[in-house]
């Protein structure tokens, strides 16, 4: 019985697992993000002498996943300094020496999901992942987005609603998806946490508009086959028939399809219990054992 070690590399915490190919967890355990060195050494650590044949890595970022690049594997100008820079990748070839393959958090999350979960068959998904921050992962015909780096479509810019008079919380723009609408954003916006604001009914209205003006965006862009939404800010799960009903009015009739008909089944919850992100890391760790490029199918 073969086993794939599985890695979901957090800014405050690292999960390490032990996975079957048919994405069955054996173990789990977290790990506090430290200095990179001790983190690392703690890694390694877990996977020693658990016999895996390859590891997956769906690690914060910005991350350069780029293969035959001089810094594939890097983490890059994260705002956690001492990650800054950091070879993440062969850190972990040193200590750990299976074959390795290494993408960002969410599109993990969107591999899991695509591989194991709801989006299973499903050629062309986005995963967007909304906590902290947001994220977000794409497949398009069934493959992992990348290009000159990876998706950062948590920055997509947003038309601000005309009664939110928020100035936005990321500091390079005053009007993106993670400023307007990331849990951080609607403690400061509301001057509470999300948990003591599950009554305010215009909590809620405002920040599904946010969430269905960029899920008109993607489908308009990208055309996806299913929406996931994940991450703390949506364990709210009255948001869900709001960002629907707003996403078909903001669409406004332009595109009909039987996905966009069936809006219950278009935009939904991640289906793995928070795991889907160590779950796509299992299923890099079976590209990296094979050799295979990032095609889902």
């Amino acid at each position: 019985m073969k086993k794939y070690g599985a890695l979901e590399a957090g800014g405050t915490k690292m999960v390490c697992a032990l996975g079957l190919s048919d994405g069955t967890i054996l173990d789990q355990t977290s790990i506090p993000t430290t200095t990179p060195e001790e983190t690392v050494n703690r890694i390694a650590d877990y996977f020693r002498g658990t016999e895996i044949v390859a590891l997956g890595v769906a690690t914060f970022g910005p991350v350069d996943v780029k293969k035959g690049s001089p810094t594939y594997g890097r983490i890059l100008n994260t705002p956690k300094l001492a990650w800054q820079n950091y070879d993440l990748l062969s850190a972990l070839k040193q200590r750990i020496p299976v074959p390795m393959e290494i993408d960002t958090d969410v599109n993990g999350s969107c591999l899991g999901e695509l591989t194991f979960g709801c989006a299973k068959g499903l050629d062309s998904v986005i995963y967007i992942t909304i906590g902290t921050g947001v994220g977000v992962g794409i497949a398009i015909n069934g493959q992992l987005m990348h290009g000159m780096l990876h998706p950062e479509a948590g920055h997509i810019l947003l038309n601000k609603h005309p009664k939110d008079t928020y100035k936005g919380k990321c500091p390079f723009h005053p009007n993106c998806m993670e400023g307007l609408c990331a849990g951080p954003a609607n403690e400061e916006r509301w001057g509470a946490k999300a948990e003591t604001l599950q009554d305010r009914q215009e909590v809620w209205e405002l920040e599904a508009y946010y969430i269905a003006q960029a899920a008109v965006n993607f489908i308009c862009t990208l055309s996806p086959r299913k929406i996931i939404l994940g991450g703390g800010v949506m364990h709210q799960e009255q948001l869900f028939p709001l960002i629907r009903q707003k996403t078909k009015e903001m669409l406004n009739g332009y595109i009909d399809t039987a996905e966009l008909r069936d809006m219950e089944n278009y935009i939904v919850p991640a289906s793995l219990h928070d795991d889907q992100g160590i779950m796509g890391a299992v299923q890099l760790a079976k590209w990296a054992e094979n050799g295979t490029d990032n095609r889902v199918f």
